[in-house]
């Protein structure tokens, strides 16, 4: 039992040791006389320590009662000056809310000035900012733009100057003014040069219509211009110092005219006929020319005819007419000869002169024919390809179809182009090959009767 109680104090004595000793390297504890005079030195050392701690910590209480003392007397004056700022705002809640209801009571019907200058400025910002008169005056919108972030009544000076830029806007939309400025090509360069505006519809310079962009605020010139009349009218007019001249307006303020611009000419038309289109034209050029020469040659052809009726007795080879009476007169003399044999030798001359006269009439007929049905054939080829996108797309937009519907009916109208125009050029030359060869036949029936006439006469004479 001894025994126990020894171990435990044993036990207790070394963890006492490590409790108050320092975690330095110290020799291992072998018997209780080492232990107890461990312990007693350490009690000795850690002893004064604590007294001196105790010492300390007595000296600073006052110092920390005084640090206490002054918070708290802190603490009372921020509740009493949190408690005055606190009777200080309701009091001025109050006091807002009384100006607030006199305010209302002295504005009256002017309360509602702000709602109508905030939309007036809204509609105004937009028509200045889109305007085509901001490309001559620069910097217009930030006003507006500036009054719409300041919400609230606005001021004498405010009033005014909506009223002088609105005004200032419909004045410029009646006058065309010259003047400075920066244009941007289509490359992207921008250069200073002169710009004539008309209003806010229309803006040319150097031979160019203008397109404004307010996002840019610049002007640009449209990468595709106008051409035929409407450039020839826009070009006078820039020259153009006084009086009054045409000018084209776009009331859109340039939307028709991208649009307009936007049309394809009549080259890029033929392009989209593609092969069935150039085919079309060829047999079509093939034809005019065939035209075109068969009607000279027949104008000719007439103005000696016309000329050999002036002078029927001397008949000359450059015309069908005199070879025709050549032919009668170089084998219709003999008296003896049959009536019937000078008759088919007149109509064997007169046959052979009308080659000639209805050349390219048939070919001509047939271009007429065929330049519809060439075109049906690419119209159905342009049909088959428009349906064949619209299937790959998975999509029936309206403008694909339109497009393709556009292109598949070019054919048509190339073929009707050139058949209609062929119809009236054949019809013309059958009339005039008809009237050379009505004559023709008018002299050589009346050459048949004057070669009678005389036989009868000779065997009249001969019986008497």
């Amino acid at each position: 039992m001894r025994t126990r109680w020894m171990n435990f104090a044993l036990v207790c004595a070394t963890a006492a040791s490590f409790l108050v000793r320092p975690a330095v390297a110290a020799e291992p504890i072998r018997d209780f006389d080492t232990l107890l005079q461990r312990i007693a030195e350490d009690r000795k050392t850690y002893g004064s320590l604590d007294s001196k701690r105790e010492q300390d910590f007595l000296a600073r209480r006052e110092s920390q009662q005084a640090l206490l003392d002054q918070a708290i007397r802190d603490r009372d004056a921020a509740k009493v000056h949190s408690d005055d700022l606190s009777s200080l705002f309701d009091a001025n809640e109050l006091k807002i809310v009384e100006e607030e209801d006199q305010l209302k009571i002295r504005l009256g019907s002017l309360g509602e000035l702000e709602g109508v200058v905030q939309q007036v400025s809204s509609d105004a910002f937009s028509v200045v900012y889109n305007s085509l008169v901001s490309a001559q005056y620069p910097g217009r919108e930030a006003f507006f733009t500036e009054l719409s972030s300041n919400p609230g009544l606005p001021t004498v000076d405010q009033l005014a100057r909506i009223a002088e830029s609105i005004l200032t806007e419909a004045a410029e939309s009646g006058q065309v003014r010259r003047f400075e400025g920066h244009v941007v090509n289509p490359d992207g360069v921008e250069v200073a040069q002169e710009v004539i505006r008309v209003g806010p519809f229309m803006a040319v310079s150097e031979g160019q219509f203008l397109s404004y962009s307010p996002a840019l605020a610049k002007l640009t010139a449209l990468p595709r211009q106008p051409g035929g009349e409407v450039m020839e009218t826009a070009l006078a007019f820039a020259e153009s110092t006084e009086g009054y001249q045409p000018m084209p307006l776009d009331p859109s303020r340039g939307v028709l005219l991208d649009l307009y611009v936007q049309r394809p000419n009549t080259m890029e038309r033929i392009e989209k006929g593609e092969e069935v289109g150039y085919v079309i034209l060829a047999v079509g050029a093939a034809g005019a020319i065939a035209a075109i020469y068969q009607v000279f040659y027949l104008i000719r052809v007439r103005r000696l005819v016309t000329r050999q009726l002036k002078q029927i007795e001397r008949p000359k080879l450059d015309n069908p007419l005199g070879r025709v009476l050549a032919s009668y007169k170089a084998e219709g003399t003999d008296p003896e000869e049959d009536s019937e044999v000078v008759e088919l030798r007149v109509s064997e001359a007169v046959l052979r002169e009308l080659p000639p006269l209805e050349r390219f009439q048939a070919f001509l007929r047939l271009v007429v024919a065929a330049g519809p049905l060439l075109g049906l054939i690419g119209t159905v080829i342009g049909m088959i390809i428009t349906f064949q996108s619209i299937t790959e797309s998975g999509s029936s937009d309206p403008r694909l179809m339109a497009n393709g519907i556009s292109q598949a009916m070019i054919a048509t109208v190339l073929g009707l182009g050139i058949a209609i125009p062929l119809l009236f050029a054949n019809a013309g030359l059958v009339t005039l090959s008809q009237g050379i060869v009505q004559i023709l036949e008018e002299q050589s029936t009346g050459l048949l009767a004057g070669l009678l006439e005389r036989r009868r006469d000779a065997g009249g004479s001969g019986r008497g």
